[in-house]
C-alpha cells in the first residue's frame, strides 16, 4: 500500500486496515497520544498518523525521531481536522531505521543555500519534493508528446569531436596521463596517443547528429545531458544540464515555431493536470501567481515578430532600459520582459536574427544580413527555447563555415548531408532546467537539478 493509492480515492479505504512504510516528517507528542506526519514519497501531501497509549510500545514510539523510517499498520478514518479528509488510527508502529538527533532536515524553513550543502537530503523537504516530482512529470510529458507525434528518440553521443556551437567552451575527454602528456615536436599535445586518436570533448549539443537521423526518419528528438565549460556563476547557468532537441525534415521556420509552441503548451497542461498539489505549493510559497501564469500560457497564442520589429518596438516604447536595444545585437532580459509582459502580454517568437550573432548552421535569408533563427520568449521567464531552419544549401553553408572559421574537414560528414538527398529542415533546443524553473517559479538552476555542477562545485 502507498500514500498515493490512499489519496487517489480515500473513501474506498475508510474503516479498512492498511500497512504503510515510509518516513517521519514531523512528530508531535502529548501525554496520552501523538501525531506523526508521515510520507512514503509517493504523494506530495503527508498523511497524519494518530497513535495513543493503548499501543504496547507507546513510550518507545514517543521517542521516534524525525527522519526515521517506520512501518505503520492502522485503520483509515475520517479526520476531525479541518482541511484534512482522513487520517490513520494506528494499531501498530514499528521502527525500521532510526535517525540520529543531528539530522539536518528539521521541520522548519531552511534556506536554499543551506539545502544545497545537504543536497543528498533535500529531496525530503516540501520544496524539493514538489520540484523533482514536477521535473519527473515534465520529462514524461516531453517524451509522450514526441512519441504521440511519431518522432524517433535518438540517444545522441555524449563524447564528440564536434563543437556544434563553435564557442570552444567544452570539457575535454582524455585518457592521457596528465603528469606525462605526450607532445609533438612543436610542443602541442599529441592526440594520436590518446584513447580516440584525436581530440575529444563532452557534447554541448546533440543537434548535428540529430540532423543526420532526421534525414532518415523525418522527425527525431534528443533528450539528454549536455555540458558546457563556461565559467559562469549566474542563476541560469550550469556546467551539466539536460536538453531537448527535435529535428524535423521537410520543415521550415514557420512549422518549427508551430511545434515549439504546441510542445510547450502540451507539457505545461500535463504538469498542471498531474501535479496539482505540487503546483499549488509552488504557487503559495515560491511564486505567487504561478498557476495563473501557466494557465495563461496555455490559453494565449504566441505573437511572431522579426528581430528588427522587436527592436523597433523597444526603441519607440519610451521606456528607459539599462541596455539600449540595438539592431545588430542580442536582446537583454529587460527587453524580453517588456515584449512579453507589457507590449504583447503573451509568449513572443522573435525570428530572423542578425547573422553575425548566430551559429553557422542557421539558414541565411535572402537579405544576406539575417538568418532564419527564432527564440521563444515567455512571460515571467524570458527566452525558453531557440531554434532555426538549418542551412540546406551546400555552397552557402561552406561559405558560412569559412567566414566563421569552422573546420570543413572535421564536419565533412555534416556537409555531405547537403549532397546526399538534402532537404529543408529545422529544429530547436530547450534547456530542460529552464523549463522546470518556469514550471515551478524556482529562480536558481541549482535548485532544479539533483546535484548541480557549477564552477568550483562538483559535490556528491
Amino acid at each position: 500500500m502507498s500514500d498515493k493509492e490512499i489519496f487517489s480515492n480515500y473513501k474506498n479505504y475508510l474503516d479498512k486496515e492498511v500497512v504503510l512504510e515510509g518516513w517521519i516528517k514531523n512528530h508531535r507528542k502529548q501525554k496520552e497520544f501523538g501525531f506523526i506526519s508521515f510520507s512514503d514519497g509517493t504523494f506530495f501531501t503527508p498523511i497524519q498518523i494518530v497513535y495513543d497509549n493503548s499501543l504496547d510500545n507507546f513510550f518507545e514510539i514517543e521517542k521516534y525521531h524525525i527522519g526515521s523510517s517506520i512501518k505503520v499498520r492502522g485503520i483509515v478514518v475520517k479526520s476531525p481536522k479541518e482541511g484534512q479528509d482522513f487520517e490513520i488510527k494506528a494499531k501498530s508502529i514499528d521502527l525500521i531505521g532510526d535517525c540520529s538527533e543531528d539530522y539536518p532536515i528539521q521541520p522548519k524553513r531552511h534556506s536554499r543555500e543551506f539545502l544545497r550543502e545537504q543536497a543528498y537530503l533535500r529531496p525530503r523537504t516540501n520544496l524539493f519534493q514538489a520540484v523533482f516530482r514536477i521535473r519527473s512529470k515534465a520529462a514524461f510529458a516531453i517524451h509522450q508528446y514526441f512519441q504521440e507525434k511519431n518522432f524517433i528518440y535518438l540517444h545522441a553521443p555524449l563524447i564528440t569531436a564536434s563543437d556544434c556551437e563553435g564557442a570552444g567552451e567544452m570539457f575535454h575527454v582524455s585518457s592521457l596521463n596528465l603528469d606525462n602528456i605526450p607532445k609533438n615536436k612543436d610542443g602541442s599535445v599529441d592526440y594520436s596517443k590518446d584513447f580516440f586518436g584525436k581530440e575529444a570533448s563532452l557534447t554541448v549539443s546533440g543537434q548535428l547528429q540529430a540532423e543526420t537521423f532526421a534525414l532518415a526518419y523525418k522527425n527525431v528528438y534528443t533528450f539528454g545531458p549536455t555540458f558546457r565549460a563556461e565559467n559562469s556563476n549566474t542563476k541560469t547557468h550550469a556546467a551539466e544540464f539536460w536538453m531537448i532537441e527535435p529535428e524535423m525534415a521537410f520543415c521550415d521556420l514557420e512549422k518549427d515555431m508551430d511545434v515549439m509552441e504546441d510542445m510547450l503548451k502540451y507539457v505545461v497542461k500535463y504538469v498542471l493536470e498531474n501535479c496539482k498539489e505540487e503546483i499549488d505549493f509552488c504557487d503559495k510559497f515560491v511564486e505567487k501567481g504561478l498557476k495563473d501564469k501557466l494557465n495563461n500560457l496555455i490559453k494565449t497564442k504566441a505573437v511572431r515578430i522579426t528581430h528588427k520589429d522587436a527592436i523597433d518596438e523597444l526603441k519607440k516604447s519610451g521606456k528607459k532600459f539599462e541596455f539600449e536595444p540595438e539592431y545588430g545585437e542580442d536582446l537583454a532580459r529587460e527587453h524580453e520582459k517588456y515584449l512579453t509582459e507589457e507590449k504583447y502580454k503573451s509568449p513572443v517568437f522573435v525570428y530572423d536574427w542578425p547573422k553575425d550573432i548566430k551559429a553557422f548552421y542557421m539558414r541565411l535569408n535572402d537579405d544576406s544580413k539575417t538568418v532564419a533563427a527564432v527564440d521563444l520568449l515567455v512571460p515571467g521567464s524570458g527566452e525558453l527555447m531557440g531554434g532555426s531552419q538549418r542551412e540546406e544549401r551546400y555552397d552557402v553553408l561552406v561559405k558560412r563555415m569559412k567566414d566563421m572559421n569552422v573546420s570543413l574537414d572535421e564536419l565533412d560528414w555534416y556537409l555531405n548531408l547537403r549532397l546526399y538527398g538534402g532537404c529543408v529542415h529545422s529544429g530547436f533546443g530547450m534547456g530542460f532546467e529552464r523549463l522546470v524553473m518556469y514550471l515551478t517559479g524556482v529562480e536558481n538552476i541549482r535548485d532544479v537539478i539533483a546535484y548541480p555542477r557549477t564552477p568550483g562545485n562538483c559535490e556528491f
